[in-house]
């Protein structure tokens, strides 16, 4: 499966129990946009558990609590950023700090690598 959404914050990119959201520049990542995201894969997927990636191409703001948020999503089983930027790193190793489970939790600086420490986990 391949199927991208257009939302009014960014792109969803739909693969095998994996979302790449693609957020627009400037924008806030807030809890009501997380949420799309999750009803995004939980319909997609049939409610089978799934991963997110950040691909963070644009600089964009992300409200913290939508980590506490997703942790409550009990088919939400990994989140990575992706990012080649220093700075979207650094953010990203923050936001970890409100993500409940961190070890589901990872910063990767290519897709690939992210896709695959995803698809590691859905399989175990």
């Amino acid at each position: 499966m391949n199927e991208k959404i257009e939302l009014d914050f960014g792109t969803i990119s739909i693969f095998d129990r994996i979302l790449i959201c693609e957020c627009k520049e400037g924008i806030l990542l807030d809890l009501q946009n997380n949420r799309k995201i999750l009803e995004i894969g939980a319909h997609h997927f049939n409610n089978q558990d799934f991963g997110y990636i950040s691909h963070r191409v644009n600089s964009y703001a992300v409200d913290p609590m939508v980590y506490r948020d997703a942790a409550e999503y009990e088919h939400l089983k990994a989140i990575a950023v992706v990012s080649s930027s220093e700075a979207a790193r650094q953010s990203a190793v923050l936001e970890q700090n409100f993500y409940i489970n961190k070890n589901s939790f990872q910063i990767f600086s290519s897709l690939s690598e992210a896709k695959d420490w995803i698809r590691n986990i859905l399989h175990h």
